[in-house]
């Protein structure tokens, strides 16, 4: 069974230490382009033709400090609010956060892993089309949302429950494996529309320094993956997984750490979401093939050795 198309993943706020070196990765390395202002102030960047994305606030927590899903419409709004208060999730309305966001609606509540959440309506579009010289054949957005963000918590069990039952969401599958030896991972994945899991979340055997372990891009072209990972190598920047494909998804993708610690992964070619989706199935494994740790890239390589 697939979720009702009800919301999609809006936007992502975060707080850094250093908001401009996280631009300059965002926009030289990942691929995105500046977005528009905020009455907060926020350093802002997209991925296609909505006013932003990604929100940067200048701060010390390297982490996600809110996460926003756009509804539908105004009946998709409406069921949504009246879905998390009936299980447990009552909402505040936030007029003032809905002038920064730029959208018309917004109410928001606290997810069990310890961030904000916003449901949200009307996300205004940018001035300009999205045109990104890194970038030329753009995201996969459309009906989809931006990309996928994944959250590490202890709150496991209670995290489900927010995501199925109070935003409606629909388990996707699960992954369950042994990473090292005597170290289990288990990460569950929730979709809200086609795309394969707009959320996932992984079991944390105790509190991480940073809840969210990445966010994903999807490109609509497979060598927009080749040459971001040719720019991340040649910028010395540190690859947690090289180019693999993922066993539930299919997706082709990279690993890099982000400037704040965070990682980004830049994917292309996901499997999406069909009316009939009885694929909710536990995988062994992360990935079919790839995936490996690679560590500092060419660029900081070629320093140490002229170095020495």
């Amino acid at each position: 069974m697939t979720a009702p198309h009800n919301i999609e993943l809006a936007y992502l706020g975060v707080e850094v230490a250093d908001p401009e070196a996280l631009g300059d990765f965002l926009q030289n390395i990942i691929g995105l382009i500046p977005g528009e202002g905020t009455d907060q102030q926020h350093h802002t960047w997209r991925n296609d033709d909505k006013a932003h994305r990604v929100l940067v606030s200048q701060g010390p927590a390297d982490d996600a400090r809110f996460l926003g899903f756009e509804a539908v419409n105004e009946a998709a709004f409406e069921k949504t609010m009246a879905r998390l208060h009936h299980a447990g999730y009552p909402t505040s309305s936030g007029n003032k956060a809905a002038n920064d966001r730029r959208v018309a609606d917004l109410v928001h509540t606290e997810a069990p892993w310890g961030m904000r959440v916003e449901l949200v309506h009307q996300l205004a579009e940018a001035q300009r089309p999205f045109q990104s010289p890194n970038v030329p054949a753009a995201f996969v957005t459309r009906d989809v949302g931006f990309g996928h963000v994944v959250v590490a918590t202890t709150r496991f069990d209670e995290s489900h429950h927010f995501l199925t039952e109070g935003l409606g969401m629909r388990q996707t599958d699960w992954i369950e494996t042994e990473i090292a030896a005597g170290i289990q991972l288990e990460v569950r994945f929730y979709h809200c529309n086609e795309r394969h899991h707009s959320v996932a979340v992984a079991r944390a055997p105790f509190d991480l320094p940073q809840t969210m372990h990445h966010l994903m891009f999807e490109t609509n072209d497979r060598d927009d993956v080749g040459r971001a990972f040719d720019r991340a190598w040649n910028h010395g920047l540190v690859i947690a997984n090289g180019l693999g494909r993922h066993d539930n998804d299919g997706m082709f993708s990279f690993y890099v750490v982000s400037p704040a610690g965070f990682q980004v992964e830049v994917g292309h070619g996901a499997r999406r979401i069909t009316p009939a989706w009885d694929d909710n199935r536990r995988y062994d494994r992360i990935s079919i093939w790839g995936h490996q740790p690679l560590g500092k890239g060419q660029g900081q390589q070629q320093e140490a050795a002229a170095a020495t």
